[in-house]
């Protein structure tokens, strides 16, 4: 049975890597997370260990691995920061890594983890789920057979609470702010379906919302990115708390629904040899590192939501 453990056993996301490691038939070794509110553990593997001090997680792995009992894969849902040295530990406990996005918030991470990797011989993946989400593989069908440039709007605005700013994703050094945090998955699609990136321009960089543009090889795409329910369109406002649009030549593509799977179908790829690789990540961190030090340009006529507020 393929061994598992786990860091950040408390974030909001682990739940579906316990799911995820279940639904592959793998066995969670163990888990660690410095916060003791874990009890979802129970849900899907009651006998696994559990650490609130790293040093002894790690002394159970290594524990593990003396006894020729070693963990295959490490699963890393830790804070955003920690990712790079979360890989590492992994690399060095003779596991692979499956990690959280953003695998790292700087493009000279991957650098270093690509070393990891040569040195190792163990291999480092990152959850991409976009990518199979069956819209997205029919829309990069469609625009790859497409000989046309196209005009995308895209929207997210997921509503967070005070909290957030109190807790590491509200510090920028931890979380690389609004874009990362709840875009990288969107600018890892839109790198998949439209191309190499070519120019970015940054409209707005706050605390609670960011916006720009971004060229690609077959789109121009202009986004906005918000975690303030103010944001939220008025049709929508009292009736929900997020809110997603993607519309490519004034078309809106419908991808709401198919996510709850998409976790178990990356476990299914990695566990295939198919995951995606430090290389496959790069366009989006490289994308998001450049809009955090982008000046800021004045959005004028071209972006509604940014022009809204």
């Amino acid at each position: 049975m393929t061994a598992f453990v786990l860091i950040g056993a408390a974030g909001y996301i682990a739940p579906r890597h316990m799911g995820a490691i279940k639904s592959v038939g793998g066995a969670l070794r163990a888990a660690f997370d410095p916060n003791d509110s874990v009890g979802v553990i129970d849900s899907f593997f009651p006998e696994a260990h559990f650490f609130t001090e790293f040093e002894r997680f790690d002394r159970h792995v290594d524990k593990l691995r003396r006894r020729n009992e070693g963990v295959d894969y490490v699963s890393i849902c830790s804070p955003n920061y920690l990712h790079d040295a979360h890989c590492r530990f992994a690399l060095r406990s003779g596991a692979d890594a499956i990690c959280e996005k953003p695998l790292v918030l700087n493009p000279w991470n991957l650098d270093g983890l690509a070393g990891m990797e040569r040195d190792t011989g163990r291999r480092i993946s990152t959850i991409l789920q976009l990518r199979l989400h069956p819209v997205i593989q029919e829309l990069k069908k469609h625009v790859a057979a497409s000989d046309r440039r196209h005009s995308v709007d895209l929207a997210y605005i997921a509503s967070r609470g005070r909290w957030y700013h109190a807790s590491w994703k509200g510090d920028d050094q931890k979380s690389g702010g609004v874009a990362t945090n709840i875009g990288i998955h969107f600018f890892d699609m839109l790198g998949y379906v439209f191309g190499q990136r070519l120019a970015t321009v940054a409209h707005v960089r706050e605390a609670e919302r960011a916006a720009g543009m971004i060229s690609y090889e077959r789109a121009d795409v202009r986004w906005f990115l918000s975690i303030d329910r103010k944001d939220l369109p008025p049709e929508v406002q009292g009736k929900k708390t997020s809110y997603r649009s993607l519309t490519i030549d004034g078309e809106e593509i419908e991808f709401s629904d198919g996510f709850t799977d998409l976790h178990n179908a990356s476990y299914r790829e990695i566990m295939a040899g198919r995951g995606f690789s430090l290389d496959d990540v790069r366009p989006c961190v490289e994308a998001v590192s450049e809009f955090r030090t982008s000046p800021l340009v004045a959005a004028g006529e071209r972006h509604p939501f940014v022009r809204q507020r």
